[in-house]
């Protein structure tokens, strides 16, 4: 088994099952997690609306109806970063060696911790169950020798949807070396990283539906069908060559928040109080992470659909809301809003570590300084009694919430 080193540990059905955490009454009930409005995503969903057809980044009015008996309940996003950072403190006990994926899933390297906690099919259910001691939910683990086998196995350890209903799954599905070819390449080719809605289309074109077919087309064949670099790309994960490292330093590129409004807004006011709510959201989670952005995106959706976007770039990296809102408030300003806006997102990239700020004597900066002192109050308050105990006092709107 030593030779078995990823781990790759995604969290059943994580948003849904932490909201039954806060009710049963839930449990068993097609739910969905995300707006009920015209214009809501799914999130999550339930193993009983998935059996529906439901699926996450669907449009709330397809799921209701597919599922016209789905309880839909709002995201809760800073409970979900709370669990997952339980979950991935379970993680570090056993190894350093740690890549998040989302706030439910990451790649583990657990090829140095043999000696202290056995082989990687026995930290496997380990980890397993610390989790659901620790936190109360089910997850799913895959063991193999790279992550993309790893990915797959932790998908075929999850409860499956049969015509017989929803079946329990094998919680650890370990890819043993000699069975890898096979367990591949019996896989739906969109099963593998890279093959999207066009690149599917293209590849059945082809007669090419598993990874098995793929495996069998040279690499020639596929780069001139697909490019060089998405050609060799495929050509490699058919047949199973996945080199990839888990990488313990990934950080995240940006952070963001976005609202779709429920109704289109024209008022110029109304957004910039937008404005101040998301770059609250932007800021805490900063703040949280340990980090700071020295870009400050703006990003607008119209009625018609199309994106506009801005972003200025900053000297020094920031993390509170003033200096973030007031930069996206200035973007805001370059736009025409006449148009009306469908969806709002305030974005922070370009991000660093950051440690306890020092003011020079030469800063009289006690705007910055004090919302310095008054952020890390919120935050205290928001760790303590959720994200919702706390925020910046703006006229309300109805909207959808979303984190990217």
């Amino acid at each position: 088994m030593d030779d078995l080193p990823i781990l790759h540990v995604d969290m059943d059905a994580f948003y849904v099952e932490v909201e039954r955490q806060s009710n049963p009454s839930l449990i068993g009930k097609p739910v969905v997690v995300g707006g009920d409005s015209q214009r809501g995503v799914v999130a999550s969903a339930s193993y009983e609306a998935r059996a529906m057809g439901v699926k996450s980044a669907m449009s709330s009015v397809v799921a209701r109806r597919l599922c016209p008996n789905a309880v839909f309940v709002k995201s809760n996003f800073s409970r979900y970063r709370e669990i997952s950072r339980r979950v991935h403190q379970i993680f570090h006990a056993v190894t350093p060696e740690i890549e998040p994926i989302a706030l439910d899933e990451a790649f583990l390297d657990v090829g140095g911790a043999h000696k202290l906690f056995g082989s990687s099919e026995e930290i496997a259910w380990q980890l397993r169950n610390d989790i659901y001691e620790s936190v109360g939910l089910d997850c799913s683990v895959g063991v193999a020798s790279s992550k993309l086998l790893a990915k797959l196995a932790s998908v075929a350890a999850k409860p499956q949807i049969t015509s017989r209903g929803i079946q329990p799954g094998a919680g650890v599905c370990v890819v043993e070396r000699e069975n890898q070819k096979n367990f591949l390449e019996a896989h739906p080719v969109e099963a593998l990283w890279g093959v999207g809605v066009v690149t599917l289309q293209k590849l059945r074109s082809m007669g090419i539906s598993t990874v098995r077919d793929l495996a069998a087309v040279p690499e020639a064949v596929l780069v001139e069908a697909l490019g060089a670099s998405h050609g060799a790309h495929l050509c490699k994960l058919s047949r199973g060559i996945d080199v990839r490292r888990v990488d313990s330093e990934r950080q995240r590129k940006s952070i963001s928040h976005e609202e779709t409004f429920a109704t289109d807004i024209y008022d110029r006011k109304v957004l910039e109080s937008e404005i101040v709510r998301l770059s609250d959201a932007v800021s805490s989670r900063a703040r949280t992470q340990g980090t700071a952005g020295r870009t400050i995106q703006l990003k607008v959706r119209r009625p018609d659909m199309s994106f506009v976007t801005r972003s200025v770039t900053v000297d020094e990296p920031v993390d509170t809301l003033p200096e973030i809102a007031e930069r996206a408030t200035e973007l805001l300003a370059q736009l025409d809003v006449g148009q009306g806006v469908r969806l709002l997102g305030v974005g922070l990239s370009r991000l660093d570590a950051t440690g306890p700020r020092q003011l020079t004597l030469v800063e009289d900066d006690s705007r910055n300084s004090g919302w310095s002192r008054l952020s890390g109050a919120m935050d205290r308050i928001r760790e303590r009694y959720g994200h919702s105990a706390i925020g910046p006092g703006l006229p309300t709107n109805p909207s959808e919430n979303s984190d990217s």
